[in-house]
């Protein structure tokens, strides 16, 4: 019994032990963990927005804490050079397991080396198996960063968190509010962790929290602007953008946009037998809130030109810029590029042309296009036995899709008998169900849900967007296009394409016929729209809006225009890139696709542009508090002390000893505690219970120090010493 008493006493006194231990836990520590929370949060955030893209969130949050658990654990366990050891260990292997989930084909090498691209504006987005890189990157920064808030290294926290949050707004997958959240918290980590450190009370950090409170304050300021204007820390488009934002740039990235305006500007001058769909890039991962193409551009050399399955026409065109522009239009599918422009051209990962330097007025290039020859009973007899890889790519969701999308769908294809039928009936319902605007406001969320269930108008990104989506809910390959619809057409071969030619439709995959084009935007209104912005512009004098072929007329109110406009008659014949049957030409629809910003602004490199402004601008301020943690830290002094402790530059003996001395010193502070003011050097041995050789060398140290004696020999035993204590 009275075993049993003193058992229960004893798990009391535990009890309160811990309690007490509890209690005496300074707030400041507290609120340095919270900030450790915070920024953790942050580059969370970031992840879970690359993985729910395309993969199972589920796995990131059970990473993430087992991350985390782990991290504590090892806090208290385990000393900081093992903990960075095994670091280092869940980064190669994660990377290990990324590059095995490529596929086996020419493009692993390509795929890797896009990696390199990611700190020049590369979103994570745009290369293969995004969501394994987050996944397998994921442990490693979240397991650093706690492990070393937990054990009170609250500036190198700061500096492996920041660090990494810092690489995601460089490659533009960060937004303003993570990238804000993840700034106030490295700051907040450092302010509250430094006083921690110094044993400071709970009213010493109200200065820290005076900062935080304008870091977080000062934005929100900003960002109120009048009605119409953006804010300059906006990242998006506002009603000034046009669709040109997009397409007079290269780019692997589009960002649905709210309202947009028009561009009535000439582009090209094309020459073709017949016209078509000017096709300029296509997009294949949907993140809900927009496109991304995943893969790089490379040389027309490095990547071939095919034809696509089934029965094709040859169709030549030329291409004539008329103003700086940085695309490479083309009837799909292109097999061949020839003409001056033609050195320059890149192949996209989904088969599009893209030139490596922009165009200036004048230039030209030649192509020939093997045009997919279909028909509607082809395609009604295609079936639905799509290649592997393609469906795993071209019907991809992101994971916070609402099932209401696919609800929908299927109830409204519900008397489809084959693929075809189901894409003609979608194009349908959202032809005759959604109206034509250019003034809409950008919804939250993910656009396609929007659109079906929230929204009564929009334009052509909108409308090919929920295509896409819909039928990719059904499991049917289907990606965002973007190019030029025909222009006006000037002769029997020439068409004028302006800049709201510019457009967004849908292309369809089908088994033994390829990607074929459908548009489910209505044309009525849109060419009421672009009618009206060219009469506009010709009343003002606009300049470039006009060639000497494109026919001007006095009153463009009463005089129709000639016939093939498209501000004339956009739907008045059937689509040449498409079957019988198959939705019209719709003249070009205003601009819809948001690119980043600099419309004609000539960048080297053609599809690795630069980062943007606001991204540059946030990375600088990221880059600050990283530079501000190393500096805290103390991490460039500990690597110099590590370089210093393994060096001795020998000198003359007595040089040499009190070189090696010092180092044992340092050495020992390190694995014990510093030495005491006052304390001798015996003493201290003495207390921290040293190494017989630190004994010796103290010894070798004192005879030549205050002996006068300091032999060759005495100092090459003490560098050895040294150097056997080091590697102890």
């Amino acid at each position: 019994m009275s075993v049993r008493r003193d058992e229960a006493t004893s798990a009391f006194e535990r009890v309160r032990a811990r309690a007490a231990s509890f209690g005496s836990v300074r707030p400041t520590r507290v609120l340095a963990l919270l900030a450790g929370v915070g920024l953790l949060g942050a580059v969370l955030s970031v992840l879970y927005g690359i993985v729910q893209v395309d993969g199972d969130p589920r796995a990131l949050f059970l990473l993430a804490g087992a991350s985390v658990l782990a991290a504590t654990a090892f806090a208290r366990t385990v000393r900081v050079v093992v903990a960075v050891g095994v670091a280092t260990v869940l980064l190669s292997v994660g990377m290990v397991l990324y590059v095995l989930s490529l596929p086996h084909d020419p493009q692993v090498v390509a795929m890797l080396e896009s990696n390199l691209k990611l700190l020049a504006g590369q979103s994570i987005l745009e290369i293969k198996r995004s969501e394994v890189w987050a996944l397998s990157v994921a442990p490693t920064p979240l397991f650093v960063t706690w492990y070393l808030s937990v054990r009170g290294w609250y500036s190198t926290a700061a500096l492996v968190g920041g660090g990494t949050l810092g690489y995601f707004v460089l490659t533009g997958d960060a937004t303003l509010v993570q990238t804000l959240l993840g700034v106030v918290s490295v700051a907040a980590l450092i302010g509250f962790g430094d006083l921690d450190r110094g044993g400071a009370s709970l009213s010493a950090a109200e200065p820290v929290a005076v900062v935080l409170a304008v870091m977080v304050v000062t934005p929100l300021l900003i960002s109120v602007t009048p009605a119409g204007s953006a804010s300059p820390l906006a990242l998006g488009g506002g009603g000034g953008t046009t669709v040109e934002a997009s397409i007079v740039e290269t780019d692997s990235e589009v960002e649905l946009v709210g309202s947009i305006s028009l561009s009535p500007e000439v582009r090209y001058t094309v020459t073709a037998s017949e016209s078509q769909y000017w096709r300029t890039s296509s997009f294949d991962r949907y993140t809900g809130e927009g496109w991304v193409r995943t893969g790089e551009s490379v040389p027309l050399d490095e990547r071939p030109l095919s034809s696509p399955p089934g029965e094709t026409r040859r169709l030549e065109q030329t291409f004539e810029a008329e103003a700086p522009i940085q695309t490479m239009p083309a009837a799909w599918r292109p097999v061949d590029v020839s003409g001056g422009a033609a050195d320059t051209a890149q192949v996209t990962s989904l088969g599009g042309l893209e030139p490596a330097e922009q165009l200036e007025p004048g230039d030209s290039y030649r192509v020939t296009s093997a045009v997919p020859d279909v028909t509607a009973e082809s395609l009604a007899a295609a079936g639905s036995d799509d290649p592997e890889a393609i469906r795993e790519q071209f019907t991809q969701l992101p994971e916070s899709a609402p099932e209401r999308v696919a609800g929908l769908t299927a109830n409204i294809t519900a008397d489809a008998s084959n693929r075809y039928e189901t894409v003609r009936t979608i194009e349908q319902y959202l032809e005759t169900n959604k109206e034509y605007s250019l003034d809409v406001d950008r919804p939250e969320g993910n656009v396609a849900d929007a659109f079906l269930f929230e929204m009564e108008a929009g334009y052509c990104t909108y409308y090919a967007t929920t295509m896409v989506t819909m039928l990719r809910t059904q499991g049917i390959p289907a990606r965002l296009t973007v190019g030029y619809v025909p222009g006006e057409q000037v002769d029997d071969n020439r068409y004028v394409v302006r800049g709201f030619d510019s457009h967004a439709w849908v292309e369809v995959y089908f088994p033994g016929q390829g990607w074929v084009p459908f548009d489910p935007t209505p044309a009525a209104p849109r060419e009421q729209a672009e009618r009206s912005r060219l009469d506009e512009a010709r009343a003002q004098n606009e300049t470039n809006v006009d060639t000497n072929e494109t026919a001007i007329q006095p009153n463009p109110g009463e005089t129709p225009l000639p016939e093939g406009d498209p501000a004339a008659s956009a739907e008045s014949t059937a689509t040449p890139a498409q079957p019988a049957n198959i939705s019209g030409v719709a003249g070009g629809d205003v601009g819809a696709i948001q690119g980043r910003p600099g419309e004609f602004e000539d960048q080297e490199g053609g599809s690795s542009p630069l980062p943007s402004r606001e991204r540059l601008a946030l990375g600088a301020v990221v880059l600050a508090g990283a530079v501000a943690g190393l500096r805290r830290s103390g991490l460039a002094d500990r690597a110099y002390r590590s370089v210093w402790l393994r060096h001795v530059r020998r000198s003359d003996p007595l040089t040499d000893i009190e070189a090696a001395f010092d180092r044992l010193l340092y050495l020992l502070e390190r694995r014990h505690r510093p030495r005491r003011e006052g304390e001798t050097v015996r003493q201290y041995l003495a207390d921290i219970g040293a190494d017989p050789r630190a004994r010796r060398l103290a010894e070798l140290r004192e005879r030549a120090y205050y002996g006068g004696v300091a032999t060759r020999e005495m100092a090459d035993e003490a560098v050895s010493l040294l150097e056997e204590l080091r590697e102890a």
